[in-house]
């Protein structure tokens, strides 16, 4: 299945109330088959479609099926607290209370991605634009028509409508929700004192929909709605995507470019223990997107079966190494080589079966995928 297939058959799920579920074996089973592994992830709608297409292609070449489950990041956090997935998938960096349930858990940097401010307006001549007090006005229901003197500010003759906003938000827990939550408590006092950031929050005003695929749906047949949705969601269902007032007062629109550039230098900050849970929204560099996030795979640090931890982790390394390319032509932006590596190495942390033997030979070169004299020998 390609993939704007799977997104507009997330739709279709969406708004039939059921969640997302994408598998390489056809029947979604969790146990052996055919000879072949099968591992199941559940959690984070944002990474869907490039999870879709990097665990399909890596079933086409190896004894290994995926069945993983777009549920969202709280889902996700949940099954893994619970032990009935092999590996979770967030957003949102775990908190200390998450890690509390599930000591030791591994955050995975994979990729990085872009929320975007979807919007449903026909006749409107250009691209909308907003900017982080404007964007937390509406979601706080303060601005609640669209021909508000701020908006026409920002969107001098753009032709706004003169009609109700109707604004669309999660329902269910959520790491675009977190990503969200996380840019509007930092460029407005009000939503952090109102409001705040998590995967879930109270919602002043709106409707709320399931995953990325339901906002996604709601806004495509909403007119005068405004939603918040991963940058593919969007780009897949042809709704146009709004352009965000950075830190230096630049415009922009959400893009592999543009995400990361609201990575750049994000290197330094992470703590030598490779603890990557930062937050990259509203990043201060020339050119970057406000909303943009990576996206994580949650492992467990200790693997029952030793063969399902291999498989795992020769997954994430072929996802990280080798699928860059299917990730910028779904418009999600690589994480750099340097975090990769790191990423990896990290991973050497987990172990596997009665005698918690290293999953990964400790003495791996990773540094073999830096070019020069970066490569560690």
């Amino acid at each position: 299945m390609n993939p704007l297939s799977v997104a507009r058959a997330s739709v279709l799920l969406a708004a039939l109330g059921v969640s997302a579920c994408w598998s390489t074996d056809g029947g979604g089973a969790s146990g052996d088959g055919g000879g072949q592994l099968t591992l199941t992830g559940a959690g984070a709608t944002f990474p869907y479609p490039i999870y879709s297409r990097w665990f399909g292609t890596y079933s086409d070449n190896h004894p290994v099926r995926v069945n993983y489950q777009s549920v969202g990041s709280g889902g996700g956090i949940r099954q893994m607290i619970e032990g009935v997935v092999d590996f979770g998938a967030t957003d949102a960096p775990l908190t200390a209370e998450d890690l509390a349930r599930m000591p030791g858990t591994l955050s995975i940097p994979m990729v990085i991605g872009s929320v975007a401010i979807t919007y449903n307006l026909p006749g409107l001549d250009r691209p909308l634009r907003l900017d982080g007090p404007t964007v937390a006005a509406i979601f706080r229901g303060e601005i609640t028509r669209w021909r508000d003197p701020r908006l026409m500010a920002l969107n001098p003759g753009a032709g706004l409508p003169d009609r109700d906003i109707i604004a669309v938000h999660r329902s269910d827990g959520s790491g675009t929700t977190y990503v969200f939550t996380d840019y509007l408590a930092g460029v407005s006092p009000a939503w952090r004192t109102d409001v705040g950031r998590g995967n879930a929050v109270r919602w002043p005003t709106g409707l709320g929909a399931r995953g990325n695929e339901g906002v996604t749906g709601r806004v495509r047949h909403i007119e005068g709605a405004i939603g918040y949705v991963e940058q593919v969601f969007a780009a897949q269902n042809e709704l146009p995507m709004a352009r965000l007032e950075n830190p230096n007062g630049e415009f922009v629109a959400p893009s592999v470019a543009a995400a990361t550039a609201a990575a750049a230098g994000f290197e330094e900050r992470i703590a030598a223990n490779d603890d990557f849970r930062l937050s990259i929204v509203n990043s201060p560099s020339p050119g970057a997107y406000p909303v943009s996030s990576w996206t994580y795979l949650l492992v467990a640090p200790q693997i029952e079966e030793c063969r399902r931890a291999e498989a795992l982790a020769d997954l994430i390394e072929w996802s990280l190494m080798e699928g860059a390319e299917a990730a910028e032509a779904l418009d999600y932006a690589p994480l750099t080589l340097e975090i990769r590596v790191r990423a990896l190495e990290a991973l050497k942390a987990v172990t596997c079966g009665p005698g918690r033997r290293p999953v990964i030979d400790p003495g791996e070169n990773f540094g073999r995928y830096l070019p020069g004299p970066r490569a560690v020998t």
